[in-house]
Order: C-alpha cells, then structure tokens, then sequence
C-alpha cells in the first residue's frame, strides 16, 4: 500500500473511533450537539425564530450552516451521527488537500500529526463547531500564498461560524505580501454575511455574539480561573465552581472574581496588539512568510487561549492549523512544538471528558492535570513568541522542503 493510501486508511479509522468514543465516554462530550446544535437549527427550519436573526446569539451568523447542514445526514441514524459525518467530511477536504500526492514528507508528517491530535484530544474535537472550523482554517492557510484570495475567503467562513480564525486572518493581513487579497476575500464574506442578516431582518442582533461573549464569567478551565479553582479545591470559603443556566457551562467564583473577569477582554486585545505589532514590525524589516506565518499565527491562537476568561476543551483545536502548517514549512524545527501541541491535546481530553466529575467535584488530580495543560500553553506561547522575534528579515526559505505541492498551491515563496 502507498504512503497516501495508508494515511487514508489511518484517516477513516480515527474519524470512526473519535465518532464512536462520542457516545461512550462520560460527561456528555457530544452533549452541545444534541442540546444547542439541534433544537436550534430545528427551530430555523421550522420556522420558529432563528438564532442571530430574531434573537441574540453567542455565536456569528454562519454557525447556523453546519448545524442546518447536518440534518441532511440525520436519516442514516439520527443527529449525533448526521453531525460527525459532516465533520469527517470537512476534514477528508483538507486532509486530501494537505497530502497531495503524499510524497512531500512535511505535509506527510502534518497530516499524521492532525490524526494524532484527533485521537489524543477525543470526542470534544469532532462534537463542537470547532470541528467544522479547523479543516476550513487549516485549506486557508495552505493557499494563502498560492490562492490568497481564496484562502482569505475560507478563513472568513470560519471566522463568521467560530470567531477563533480571526487570528489566523491578523496573522495573514501581516505576513502575506498581497494583503488586498487578503483583505479583499475577507471583506467579501463579510460584506456578504452582514447584508444576509440585515436583509433578514436581524440589524439588531448581528453582532450579539460579541455583547454575549463579554458578559461571560470565568470557565473553569480558563488558564486566568485556576487561582479560583485551587481554592475550591482546598474548601477555601468564597470560592466554588457553578453552573451558569444562561450560557450552559460550568464557571467559578470567589473574591473579586468580577474584576478578574472584566479586565480580560481588555488584557485580551492588548496581547494580540502586542504580538500583532510584533509580527508587523518584523514583516517590515522584510520576514517572509515562511519563517513569519506559522509562529505569528500560532503565538495569535494561542493568545486568543491563554489570555481568555472562557477555556472550553475545544479550544486546542485551534492550533492545529498553524503547527500542521509549520510542519509543511520546516518539520525539522516545528516537530518539537507538534510534540508539544500532542501533549496538550492528551492532558486536555484527561481533564475533559474523562475526569470532568472530579473537576468539578474539588478532586486535586485533574485540577492539577488542567494547571499543567494551561502551562504549557503558556510555554508554547513564549516559543511561537521568540521563534517571530527571530524571523529573519531577508527573504531566505529553509533549507528542508517548504515549497508546496503544486496540486495544492499551498504555502511557499
């Protein structure tokens, strides 16, 4: 069997194994399919309101697809099972396109490092809308140099279904040498999406998702949440992990939890302005895309994780994209850090789905299990941080294979 076919093999038996582990793994890791996924697109489709139109939505407008999308295969064996296809299906488009041919060894090392990431991470990462985003970030990234336009527009879908791959979009706007593309395929989906809405009748609701985001509380898995956490988990008095009935996620409180909890977004905007103004300064003095993109991009996401008061599970799927696209660009130097994301990606699925109970109990096991995890984020922040700082500023591919396939247009100079 070739090279290609065995990924292929290797592609069906995970996406089978992370679909089925879905329904048998504790703590409901499909539980938002079949408790927020389907009411609300069978209320769309029925008629009775329609989530970001006629009333305010946590998520932007072009969430609703997917979940509408999904129906179309709830015949074979109801919603759950309709939902993880569409998913397999998403991902068999951008693991075709990231393959190729399957004789490049960094895209074959990407593509065997996102089936390790699916497996280590669980069910969490086909069962959430991020599992429709990454495969539509991960082709955005591979044609921004061949396609940018194209690869804009797919990162624009995305965006406007999770709003994550905006940081992927920053990191484009900055490192890619035809911006207008860049911002021309964004600003045409954006355009496209808004006048949709308007034409709907949702004026008032078309950016809820950004209101709702903000009054959030501190999820217990956020990194900024694990002072609270502690303190539940020693019984300090004021401090205990809760259920919020509004936004249906377990958060924690304790003493100046509303302060913490404000002074995120803020703390939030700040750090991406920082490291975008890092990656513009270096693009300036002439970084290519290459040896700027993946790190910016990954330092952004991982920004986006880190300096946030929400830490939903499904957020490791968010560097997926940039560490494939490292290990396409230079394996030699990015498989440490793949490495790294792998191991973030098994602590992750320990916390959730496997001993949330625990979690949320006070049990110090997993509470320390989600400290490490948050750590090394925090660690893999500073090495995509330091790897943009020492962009060179000439022009200079690696020496190991970069260039793309040509099948693919994907990344290269």
């Amino acid at each position: 069997m070739t090279r290609r076919g065995v990924l292929w093999v290797a592609f069906a038996l995970v996406h089978v194994l992370v679909a089925v582990l879905g329904f048998v793994f504790p703590n409901q890791p499909m539980g938002d399919v079949y408790l927020v996924y389907e009411p609300w697109s069978t209320a769309a489709l029925e008629g009775r309101g329609i989530v970001g139109i006629t009333e305010t939505w946590v998520y932007p407008q072009l969430a609703l697809v997917p979940m509408i999308l999904a129906h179309g295969f709830a015949w074979i064996a109801g919603y759950e099972v309709g939902w993880a296809i569409l998913v397999t299906l998403c991902d068999a488009l951008a693991f075709a396109m990231l393959v190729g041919r399957g004789r490049a060894r960094g895209r074959v090392a990407a593509a065997w490092f996102w089936l390790a990431f699916i497996v280590l991470l669980g069910p969490v990462g086909m069962y959430r809308l991020d599992g429709i985003t990454v495969p539509l970030a991960l082709a955005g990234c591979l044609w921004l140099v061949g396609r940018p336009w194209l690869g804009s527009v797919l990162l624009a879908v995305a965006t406007w279904i999770k709003v994550w791959p905006a940081a992927l979009l920053l990191a484009a706007l900055i490192s890619v040498r035809r911006r207008w593309a860049v911002v021309g395929g964004a600003l045409a989906v954006s355009v496209l999406t808004l006048a949709a809405v308007l034409a709907a009748g949702g004026a008032r609701h078309a950016f809820g998702f950004v209101a709702d985001q903000a009054e959030r509380g501190l999820q217990v898995e956020a990194p900024v949440s694990a002072v609270y956490l502690w303190r539940a988990v020693f019984g300090i008095p004021g401090s205990y992990v809760y259920y919020d009935q509004d936004i249906l996620t377990f958060q924690v409180m304790g003493p100046g939890m509303q302060v913490v909890s404000s002074a995120m977004n803020p703390l939030l905007a700040l750090a991406v302005a920082v490291i975008a103004a890092l990656g513009a300064y270096k693009a300036w003095r002439g970084a290519n895309f290459v040896r700027l993109f993946p790190a910016l991009a990954l330092a952004l996401v991982l920004a986006f994780i880190l300096v946030n008061k929400v830490g939903s599970p499904q957020y490791m799927t968010w560097i997926i994209a940039p560490l494939a696209v490292g290990l396409v660009i230079d394996r030699r130097r990015w498989w440490r850090p793949a490495a790294l994301g792998l191991v973030m990606a098994g602590l992750t699925q320990v916390v959730y789905p496997l001993t949330y109970g625990y979690l949320l109990g006070g049990d110090a096991l997993p509470a320390a299990v989600l400290t490490l995890r948050n750590a090394l984020i925090a660690v893999l922040l500073v090495w995509a941080a330091t790897r943009v700082v020492r962009a060179p500023g000439r022009a200079v591919l690696p020496r190991v294979q970069a260039l793309p396939e040509r099948s693919a247009d994907a990344v290269g100079t």
